[in-house]
C-alpha cells in the first residue's frame, strides 16, 4: 500500500486555498511546539478552529551538546503525530510546519526531520533566522495601515528576531543569536543570579546585539512593538499598570527587579518555564532597546503561528515574485563582490525565458523564485575559485539566509546554480539521483534555462536588449535583439542545444539581430 504523503507545503504543489477551507500552522520552537488551525474566510481573514501547545522543550541540551536529545526527539515525534491526527480530523487542506533556532543548530537535525516525516507524517521545514523574522512580522503586522512604519522585536528561546516594516510588509530583517533559553543555559540564570553574573550577561548581550544590528535603522520608529510570551511577561512587569507599554528605563529596572526577586519570587510571579528564562529574556530586550535608542516597547499579540497562516494564504496566490527576496539575493551577491551587471542581466533573460516558455516547461509559479536566486548568484563562487566557481556557488548559496524561501527551496536554487556550466544536469549525477522525480525535473529545466541565459552574456558586455521566444510544435525559436548601437551577442550553445531537446522535447533555435531603427 502506498504511503500517504506527509502533511506540509511543498515546492510545486497546488497552493490554492478556497474560502471556507481549513489551514494549519505548526511552530516547533526551543521551548515548545504549537499548533494553530483556522478557517479562511472570503475576505482573507481567519476564523480560529483549534490550538495546541506542548512544552516538549526541543531545544533542551542543544546549546550544551550540539544535538537534540534522544528523549526530546521521541517527544517531538509523538507530538507531531498528534498534530497530524488533529489536522486530518479537521480536514486541513494546507499545513506549513516550521522549526526554528533549536533545530537550526542541532547537528542531528536531518535525522530528526526524517523521523518526523516518516513516523509522524509531517513535512517539518527548518527556517532561517531571517525567514523566521519575516513570518513573525507577517503575523504581528496583519492589518496595519499601508505606509505606517513599524519596528518589531520577538525574543524566542534560541534567537531574537527584529524586523522593520511598512504597513504589513517587512522590509529589513535581522536574526540575533540570543534567546532566553540559550542565554539561561550559558549564564546559569535559572536560579539565583549574582551581581557579577548579571553584569556578564548584560555585557555579552550588548556585544552580540552590536555585532548584528546596525546602530541606526533608517526610517525606523522609536516606539517598537514586541511579540512572544517573554516580551509580554517583561513588559507587564515593567509597566505594572497593564498597559503593556514599557519605557527604556523601566525595562532596565525590570531586569534589576527580576534578579532581586530570586528564583523563588520569579516562580511565584510567572509559570515555571517562564520563570527560569525570564532574566535572560529581559536582558536581551534591554540590550536591543538601548542599542537602537528606542523610547518605548509595547507588547502585542500575534507571532510565528499567525504569520504561517498569512503566508499560506499568500502562497495560494500566484507566488512568482517577492521583492524582499529579490533585495536579499542582490545584497548576498554584493557580500561576495559578484559581477552585478552580469548577474542581473542573466536574471532578466532567465526570467523572461521562464515567462515566455511557460507552456513548454509547465513548472509551478513558485519555481520562478528558485530560478531568480540561482541566476543572480550563479557566479558567487568566483570568490573562492574561478575555474571551479560553479561548485563553490552551490555551497555558498545553500548556506545563505534568504527570507521568502524555505531551506529546501534555497538548496534547490544552489543545485540549479551549480549546473549553470560544465557538466549538464544528468539524472544520474550524485547531486540529482536522490531527488524526487518532480524536483529532478524542476532542477533540470531551470538549469537548462539558466545555461542559455548565461550564454547570452559570455562577453559580459550586456549588449542584449530584448528576448523574444516563439513556441512551435517541434521547436522553440529564441530571437535576441541587441541594444541600440551595440553588436548582437555571440551565443554558442554547444551541448546545451542537445540538453534543451532532451529536457523539453523540442529543438532550440537561436538567432541574434540588431534592433530595427524607427
Amino acid at each position: 500500500m502506498a504511503k500517504k504523503p506527509a502533511l506540509g507545503e511543498r515546492l510545486g504543489a497546488d497552493h490554492t486555498i478556497a474560502p471556507g477551507e481549513a489551514i494549519g500552522a505548526i511552530d516547533v520552537g526551543t521551548n515548545a511546539a504549537r499548533l494553530k488551525l483556522a478557517r479562511v474566510l472570503r475576505d482573507g481573514s481567519f476564523e480560529p478552529l483549534h490550538q495546541e501547545r506542548d512544552p516538549i522543550r526541543p531545544g533542551e541540551g542543544v546549546w550544551e551538546t550540539g544535538a537534540m536529545l534522544d528523549d526530546n526527539v521521541e517527544a517531538l515525534v509523538e507530538c507531531m503525530s498528534s498534530y497530524a491526527s488533529i489536522c486530518r480530523r479537521y480536514q486541513v487542506g494546507h499545513v506549513r510546519a516550521v522549526a526554528t533556532s533549536a533545530l537550526r543548530e542541532a547537528k542531528n537535525r536531518e535525522q530528526v526531520l526524517e523521523r518526523v516525516r516518516d513516523e509522524a507524517g509531517i513535512e517539518l521545514e527548518v527556517v532561517s533566522g531571517q525567514e523566521e523574522a519575516r513570518l513573525i512580522a507577517l503575523g504581528v503586522l496583519r492589518g496595519m495601515p499601508a505606509g505606517g512604519r513599524s519596528l518589531l522585536i520577538d525574543v524566542g528561546g534560541g534567537s531574537t528576531e527584529v524586523a522593520v516594516a511598512s504597513g504589513e510588509e517587512p522590509q529589513e530583517l535581522w536574526s540575533v543569536p540570543l534567546g532566553a533559553v540559550r542565554l539561561t543555559s550559558m549564564f546559569s540564570t535559572a536560579g539565583e543570579v549574582s551581581r557579577e553574573r548579571l553584569a556578564d550577561l548584560r555585557q555579552f548581550a550588548q556585544r552580540v546585539v552590536a555585532e548584528v544590528l546596525p546602530r541606526k535603522v533608517r526610517h525606523a520608529p522609536r516606539h517598537a512593538l514586541g511579540s512572544s510570551g517573554t516580551v509580554r511577561a517583561v513588559c507587564n512587569l515593567a509597566t505594572r499598570v497593564g498597559s503593556a507599554r514599557a519605557t527604556r528605563d523601566s525595562l532596565s529596572a525590570a531586569v534589576e527587579e527580576l534578579v532581586t526577586l530570586g528564583s523563588g519570587g520569579r516562580r511565584k510571579r510567572f509559570e515555571t518555564q517562564r520563570a527560569e528564562v525570564i532574566v535572560a529574556g529581559a536582558a536581551i530586550l534591554e540590550a536591543i532597546v538601548h542599542h537602537l535608542d528606542l523610547e518605548t516597547l509595547t507588547a502585542v499579540d500575534g507571532g510565528l503561528k499567525e504569520g504561517l497562516l498569512v503566508d499560506l494564504v499568500r502562497r495560494s496566490r500566484q507566488r512568482s515574485s517577492d521583492p524582499l527576496l529579490s533585495e536579499a539575493v542582490i545584497a548576498a551577491g554584493r557580500r561576495f563582490s559578484f559581477d552585478e551587471a552580469h548577474a542581473l542581466h542573466t536574471r532578466d533573460v532567465a526570467l523572461t525565458l521562464f515567462d515566455q516558455l511557460d507552456r513548454v516547461h509547465q513548472l509551478p509559479p513558485d519555481a520562478r523564485l528558485i530560478l531568480e536566486v540561482a541566476a543572480v548568484l550563479h557566479d558567487v563562487g568566483h570568490v573562492v575559485s574561478r575555474s571551479r566557481h560553479h561548485k563553490h556557488s552551490l555551497y555558498l548559496i545553500q548556506n545563505m539566509d534568504l527570507p521568502g524561501l524555505s531551506d529546501h527551496e534555497r538548496d534547490l536554487a544552489g543545485i540549479v546554480a551549480r549546473f549553470h556550466r560544465r557538466s549538464p544536469p544528468r539524472p544520474d549525477h550524485q547531486l540529482l539521483e536522490q531527488l524526487p522525480p518532480m524536483e529532478l525535473r524542476l532542477v533540470r529545466k531551470l538549469a537548462t534555462i539558466l545555461r542559455i541565459a548565461d550564454a547570452t552574456d559570455r562577453g559580459r558586455q550586456q549588449s542584449l536588449g530584448a528576448v523574444e521566444a516563439t513556441v512551435r510544435p517541434q521547436s522553440v525559436h529564441v530571437r535576441l535583439l541587441a541594444r541600440a548601437r551595440r553588436t548582437p551577442p555571440a551565443v554558442t550553445l554547444g551541448e546545451d542545444a542537445a540538453l534543451f531537446r532532451a529536457v523539453f522535447g523540442r529543438r532550440l533555435m537561436i538567432e541574434t539581430a540588431r534592433r530595427s531603427r524607427r
